[in-house]
């Protein structure tokens, strides 16, 4: 389930719900170069994804290492009525892991319709080890998807936002550097990833919407379910197979020298 590459459309919604925590929203915008590089963080994020869901033991340590080496210096000092962060917090650790969960079935069942248990269990499974993976004690992720759901249900209405966590979901939702692409890229960008977030999120930001922002909406996710599930499957896995395929390219020993 969690290879689909169509669930990286709801990226941007994670991203959005993590920096409304006002220690994870601090501590972002004290990193310098968080929004102005956002395809290095969505390679280091999916690649640890992939990693820990689909790839070996060793595989899922080496790109452990590399988010730890990322986050290393992603810190906020708190103050102003907002706590001190370190990425390494493990209940902020569960709120950033518990996002990409929650975006991932969001997505899913836009595209594909609601999860059988079965179905629904196992991508709960998988994405549980994203979290223990790194801070988050295995006793700290909720036991199961009806306790996930209380637990999201808290965490929504204790999110908040401010002057400077508005300045960097600005600089996300409307980049001035980068490639063409994905400028060009941003407007569908943009869409999705307000058109995804929870209404109370949407308002947090003091994102517009409009009664026609959410028909393109549903019309383009419409389209995303007929087109999508007919791709062939090579192509709906290419992103996990090329980040696989890179981390085990950099795990290589060099035998040059």
């Amino acid at each position: 389930m969690g290879g689909e590459a169509v669930l990286i459309a709801a990226g941007g919604r994670s991203i959005l719900l993590q920096i409304a925590d006002p220690a994870i929203g601090h501590g972002v915008a004290g990193h310098s170069d968080f929004a102005s590089r956002p395809l290095d963080r969505l390679r280091g994020t999916l690649t640890y994804v992939y990693a820990v869901t689909f790839g070996t033991r060793e595989e899922a340590a080496q790109a452990t290492r590399h988010v730890n080496r990322a986050h290393a210096p992603v810190r906020g000092q708190g103050g102003d009525g907002t706590p001190a962060y370190s990425a390494f917090t493990p209940e902020l650790q569960l709120w950033v892991a518990a996002t990409l969960y929650d975006s991932a079935v969001t997505m899913h069942e836009l595209v594909y319709g609601p999860m059988d248990d079965e179905v629904a269990d196992r991508l709960y499974r998988e994405y549980a080890g994203l979290g223990t993976a790194l801070q988050v004690p295995p006793e700290l992720w909720p036991r199961d998807r009806a306790a996930f759901g209380v637990y999201w249900r808290r965490r929504l209405t204790e999110l908040r936002t401010d002057a400077t966590t508005r300045a960097v979901a600005a600089q996300l939702l409307h980049p001035r550097t980068g490639p063409l692409w994905l400028r060009l890229a941003m407007p569908l960008g943009r869409l999705l990833t307000v058109g995804l977030l929870p209404p109370e999120v949407r308002g947090l930001y003091d994102l517009p919407w409009s009664d026609a922002a959410q028909r393109r909406f549903d019309r383009t996710l419409r389209l995303i379910a007929v087109v999508y599930p007919a791709l062939p499957r090579r192509l709906r896995h290419w992103p996990k197979e090329h980040f696989l395929r890179s981390l085990r390219a950099s795990m290589k020993p060099s035998t040059s020298g």
